[in-house]
């Protein structure tokens, strides 16, 4: 560096530091050009995941009604089962109590067979009658079912 003077040195070393601002500049442009591109895109995006979003909150509300409906429904159901049951509760026992007046009756019936006196002909019919009814009823139940 003898020969030159220090101005030609300080503004050399100027002239490099330039251009190498001028090449970082052109390198932050590019990704300037790069993130804006990108900035489209990503605005694009979030624009379809908003859309999906509101899509998808709808479909929990319905979601939401939906199981109130059936929850709904499922209980008047419970609640009809429940009446059913009492219901069929009641009648079987009155089926009960029917079937043990019979079996008094058949019983009466054949003691008074058995032990040879003379039993009043209606009550035997009248027996009769009510086992022919019952076996009818039966029957009707059985092919209803």
């Amino acid at each position: 560096m003898m020969g030159l003077p220090l101005g030609i040195v300080v503004e050399g070393l100027v002239s490099i530091l330039l251009l190498l601002t001028i090449g970082y500049s052109i390198l932050l442009n590019e990704r300037l050009k790069k993130l804006h591109a990108d900035r489209e895109t990503l605005k694009l995006i979030i624009s379809d995941l908003v859309q999906a979003t509101d899509t998808a909150n709808g479909a929990i509300r319905e979601l939401r009604q939906a199981a109130t409906d059936v929850e709904t429904t499922l209980s008047e159901r419970l609640e009809e089962a429940d009446r059913f049951a009492v219901d069929l509760a009641n009648h079987v026992t009155s089926g009960q109590a029917v079937m043990e007046r019979i079996a008094k009756i058949l019983a009466a019936a054949r003691q008074a067979e058995t032990s040879g006196a003379d039993v009043a002909p209606t009550a035997t019919k009248r027996a009769q009658e009510a086992l022919r009814r019952l076996r009818s009823h039966q029957m009707q139940k059985s092919e209803a079912a």
